[in-house]
């Protein structure tokens, strides 16, 4: 049942932001401006120093919040999934497929959401428990690549990450994909300190998913 509630909630979230930040201080910080702006989804990525603490710092901060759901990205190994695990994360997203990492997050009933390039790439994840592959980098397909993907596995999920934009997020979900990442073009002001200006541009995706939903 956890693992079902957690993907509940990134289907739900629709949007899940791709959080990166030279601190645990820069990296929560922009997750909370993002929040502020409507969406629920954070992937705070290991490329963050100290990651796991700020997972662990955010999981608590929106645990009686049962619409945001905070899970761990570049999560290339199995150590470094449990490490997320235990910190408090609930999803776990690798650039590429990993096997264990695959077992361990099957284990604690923790969606895995590998990168994946190609068919026999998503069947391998599919085999081995991803409830949701992530199509990346998805500025290499474009939204109708999904239709080709699906048609030999029509029960796949995708979740396409890298080149999604406001301007074709639509096309992304008319696809038929179950949520989208985002990431360099929504927290490219938090490099210059405008967090402001994060929380304006996560209000448009916001907005963009309920027009898109018809909410």
């Amino acid at each position: 049942m956890k693992k079902t509630a957690i993907l509940n909630k990134l289907e739900n979230a629709g949007v899940i932001a791709v959080v990166r930040g030279e601190t645990v201080e820069e990296a929560i910080k922009a997750s909370n401006t993002i929040v502020k702006g409507g969406i629920t989804g954070i992937e705070l990525t290991f490329t963050v120093p100290n990651a796991d603490h700020a997972i662990a710092e955010l999981a608590a901060n929106y645990k009686k919040d049962p619409t945001i759901v905070i899970g761990a990205g570049t999560v290339l190994d199995a150590v470094t999934a449990r490490l997320a695990i235990m910190a408090g994360a609930e999803f776990i997203v690798s650039p590429c497929f990993d096997k264990e990492t695959a077992k361990i997050c099957n284990l604690y009933q923790i969606p895995y959401l590998p990168g994946c390039m190609t068919i026999t790439e998503m069947k391998t994840a599919l085999t081995y428990g991803a409830d949701i592959v992530k199509l990346f980098p998805g500025s290499a397909f474009g939204p109708s690549i999904v239709k080709a993907f699906k048609a030999p596995l029509p029960h796949l999920n995708i979740m396409p990450t890298g080149g999604v934009s406001l301007a074709n997020m639509q096309d992304w979900f008319a696809a038929g994909v179950v949520a989208v990442g985002v990431g360099g073009n929504l927290l490219a002001p938090a490099a210059t300190g405008d967090f402001e200006k994060v929380t304006e541009v996560a209000t448009q995706y916001a907005d963009k998913l309920k027009s898109i939903r018809k909410v």
